[in-house]
């Protein structure tokens, strides 16, 4: 097939749509794509073997019986006239899973409204989707290495991104540059990818930091419910000041198996505001919840009530028995390390293990080396940024068995190869 055009046919086309060029910076392949596609020839090549995926972070355990039940009934809800429900009028979430989320946060001592509780259908989505409310003339404090999709979408929406490195020296916990100015600034704890959890003094620093330059924190909390340090902060509304200045945006995928079912939730003060271009203030709520009016119908009636059974105290003691395994895969992952003599973050407070490559290895280098020889698949650091080039990520989201297994091929191959 000719791709080059003739003189007459360029005439043809000049008035076709043009495309968004900040997608032109992007990287050419998502981390986790790539990662799939070298999977998937290798396993294409030995079809017989078993491959160990402790590479992306997606659950193994099923939905928890409270979660199954509640879902249930809404279903069979929607198949009578006289329950079924349609569009959910506000787009934000039904009140009753919004006011479950509330309680939660009370559980551990921070207080939310009701109504700055939104519903969404995952962490992921609001984290691209809030860009859609800030100028493109903003600079953007991202930590390096980071979740992909903080970068990726802020590209995408051609702001400028700095970095605050996270690294071996400071425990993969980046702390502020009082010399550098940022509008906003991506956070995440328990960290994604590498497993690094912030002390509210941490916190506090970052808090004080984005009020004196008048930035907005957006702050991930996915992973809060791996917390089992109780002088660690589950929110960043732990921390005094933070109302002011920060968001936080929190997923089911990890803590109620939510993955495939898709439910998450962003908290946002009505005190926090933004500027308009006049130097005016408006408030953040009011922007977001007017853009989720105008892109987002909300998540369905029955997926909200499987959500809500999350936060009984039967599907808080069913998600907490859940993760209390994951954990004991992580603990195994860290007793392995320990005895090889491998430096490591994470594993404790959260179900990631960021460890240095064995052998001086680049980071895809060793990917695969560990999918060639011990059929493990990881993740490479690099793929979350400069930062993360030597360093590798392994998750606790498998079973017992197969952690112990991958655990056993890991210390064989470092061992054969010293």
């Amino acid at each position: 097939m000719n791709l080059i055009l003739t003189s007459h046919e360029r005439k043809e086309t000049k008035t076709m749509a043009k495309m968004n060029s900040s997608f032109l910076a992007l990287k050419k392949s998502y981390l986790f794509i790539e990662i799939g596609k070298r999977v998937r020839e290798y396993t294409a090549a030995h079809p017989d073997n078993k491959i160990i995926r402790m590479g992306i972070g997606d659950v193994t355990q099923p939905l928890v019986p409270a979660v199954v039940e509640a879902m249930k009934k809404a279903a069979d809800e929607m198949g009578r006239k006289e329950t079924f429900r349609g569009y959910e009028d506000s787009g934000l979430g039904y009140d009753f899973l919004r006011d479950a989320v509330r309680d939660y946060y009370k559980s551990f001592g921070v207080d939310v409204k009701s109504s700055e509780v939104l519903i969404s259908d995952g962490a992921k989505s609001d984290c691209g989707n809030i860009g859609d409310i800030f100028s493109a003339d903003n600079t953007v404090l991202i930590t390096d290495p980071a979740y992909p999709v903080y970068v990726d979408s802020n590209v995408m929406g051609g702001r400028k991104v700095i970095y605050a490195d996270s690294n071996e020296e400071n425990g993969f916990a980046a702390m502020p540059d009082k010399s550098v100015h940022a509008d906003i600034i991506y956070l995440c704890s328990p960290n994604n990818p590498t497993g690094s959890v912030y002390t509210k003094e941490q916190l506090k620093e970052w808090v004080d930091y984005a009020i004196a330059n008048d930035a907005v924190i957006i702050f991930d909390s996915a992973y809060e419910a791996f917390i089992s340090d109780a002088s660690l902060p589950r929110s960043i509304f732990c921390v005094e000041g933070a109302r002011k200045c920060a968001i936080e945006i929190c997923s089911l995928s990890k803590t109620a198996g939510f993955t495939g079912t898709r439910c998450g939730y962003t908290i946002v003060p009505e005190e926090l505001m933004l500027k308009t271009p006049d130097g005016e203030d408006i408030s953040f709520h009011q922007l977001w919840t007017r853009r989720q009016g105008s892109k987002f119908n909300g998540v369905s009636y029955p997926v909200q009530r499987a959500a809500e059974a999350v936060f009984t105290p039967e599907g808080q003691a069913q998600c907490k028995a859940v993760i209390a395994s994951y954990m004991a895969n992580a603990k195994v992952m860290a007793e392995t390390f320990d005895s090889l003599g491998i430096t490591y973050t994470g594993g404790k407070n959260s179900p990631y293990i960021w460890f240095k490559c064995p052998f001086g290895m680049d980071s895809w280098t060793f990917f695969d080396k560990l999918l060639n020889e011990a059929e493990v698949v990881g993740t490479p650091g690099e793929g979350f940024g400069k930062n993360g080039d030597g360093w590798f990520r392994l998750t606790a989201f498998n079973t017992m068995e197969n952690t112990v297994e991958a655990m056993a091929r890991f210390k064989k191959l470092v061992e054969e190869n010293k």
